[in-house]
């Protein structure tokens, strides 16, 4: 590792206007064209249902769950087979974020795992009340009703609700690293400087809220036909932790490879890695606003959005 401290709450040194409005127009860019190519058949069926049948041994959409034990393997497991699905792709965004708050100073693992410490810290009570309050309303959740509002399923109309206004955060967030508005954690991080990744783990955890996933959907309902919150709660963590398996492993082979190279790369210069941590966060905020507030509510005929033959 090298000595950069970055786990310290100092001030970040500004970005020129020219990298910022670059940085602006890349990640604006990129996270609308990966709303407009995404297909949610290929990540959710494609990748996501054969991930959870490789891993159970069965076929995830069809087999009943067996039991609370194998309740909680499904829930983990369909976490995991969700990593890439549009309503968790967010959260890799945060692995920018998980650099920039790294001690540089610290070695070894250790100094690894603790900001994915911190951000798990941020998570897990989002996840575990909304799944206890899930289990004790049960069916009566608008994300589990089969209702429409004109011709939009009311879950649906729940999850353009959550996504939007979860992308609009991460858009704030990024300009935040920019300087291009107030910083709401500012003070907040003088103090605790892990304040940061504290509220992207809340987001992540908020991810549950909003998401439609037919496998997710099934380990909700089975949850609610328990109304047990204890059950409900735990199982909706080990749906999150499922969620950022595959974005923890990447944070550590990219952090620990070459020994810190992307670290060292990040830090290089100034300014570099608001920038690639902004770009990160504006990307899947872009995407996140523009496939759920604006994609989704297309397809049932409320404006228009361009879809791609593969998508037909």
């Amino acid at each position: 590792m090298v000595n950069t401290q970055l786990g310290r709450a100092e001030p970040k040194p500004a970005a020129g206007g020219l990298r910022r409005g670059r940085t602006l127009l890349i990640g604006s860019l990129a996270g609308l064209l990966l709303a407009v190519l995404w297909s949610a058949k290929l990540v959710d069926t494609g990748i996501g249902q054969n991930i959870a049948k490789t891993a159970l041994g069965h076929d995830a959409r069809t087999t009943p769950i067996g039991g609370l034990l194998s309740g909680a393997v499904f829930a983990f497991v369909t976490g995991v087979a969700g990593s890439f699905t549009a309503c968790n792709i967010a959260v890799f965004g945060a692995v920018g974020s998980m650099v920039e708050q790294q001690d540089g100073t610290r070695r070894g693992l250790r100094a690894v795992l603790r900001p994915l410490g911190w951000l798990v810290a941020g998570m897990l009570p989002v996840s575990a009340l909304y799944g206890a309050i899930g289990a004790w309303l049960g069916t009566r959740i608008p994300q589990l009703s089969t209702d429409t509002v004109g011709a939009m399923p009311v879950r649906l109309l729940q999850s353009s609700i959550v996504f939007g206004l979860i992308g609009l955060a991460l858009i704030y967030l990024a300009l935040a690293e920019l300087r291009l508005v107030p910083d709401p954690l500012a003070r907040l991080q003088l103090r605790h400087p892990n304040a940061r990744l504290v509220v992207l783990g809340a987001l992540i955890g908020g991810f549950l809220i909003g998401r439609p996933f037919p496998l997710f959907h099934k380990m909700f309902a089975y949850a609610a036909e328990h109304h047990n919150p204890v059950y409900g709660a735990a199982i909706f963590v080990l749906q999150s932790l499922g969620n950022m398996l595959i974005m923890a492993l990447l944070f550590l082979l990219l952090t620990m490879l070459g020994r810190g190279w992307l670290v060292r790369w990040m830090t290089a210069r100034p300014g570099r890695i608001a920038r690639v941590t902004a770009a990160m966060l504006l990307t899947v905020g872009v995407f996140t606003v523009v496939y759920w507030t604006i994609r989704v509510p297309a397809i049932f005929g409320y404006g228009w959005f361009p879809t791609m033959p593969y998508n037909n």
